[in-house]
């Protein structure tokens, strides 16, 4: 609904906002009408055009962890290897 009243607002067309953001119009329809299942870095992307800023809002207990890890750095992810299977 916040996006919604955003795009809205800011008088910009779904199909504007999907192709400035690089996503389907029918992804930001779903977003915005809340589809519980929506790919994450997308819907960030939404977010960003708009104007949006999510903040996470972390219990105190779990700082101490993100600061070690944060030293310590994490491991990039590995690009995943194409499928072989035959499409049938």
């Amino acid at each position: 609904m916040i996006m919604r009243a955003s795009r809205k607002t800011q008088n910009v067309r779904l199909d504007d906002l999907a192709g400035s953001a690089q996503v389907g119009a029918v992804f930001v329809g779903e977003a915005e009408r809340g589809k519980e299942s929506v790919h994450l870095g997308k819907v960030m992307r939404l977010l960003h055009e708009l104007g949006i800023v999510l903040q996470v809002d972390v219990p105190e207990s779990v700082l101490p962890t993100l600061e070690k890890i944060r030293q310590k750095g994490v491991k990039p992810v590995r690009p995943r290897k194409p499928s072989t299977k035959l499409a049938r």
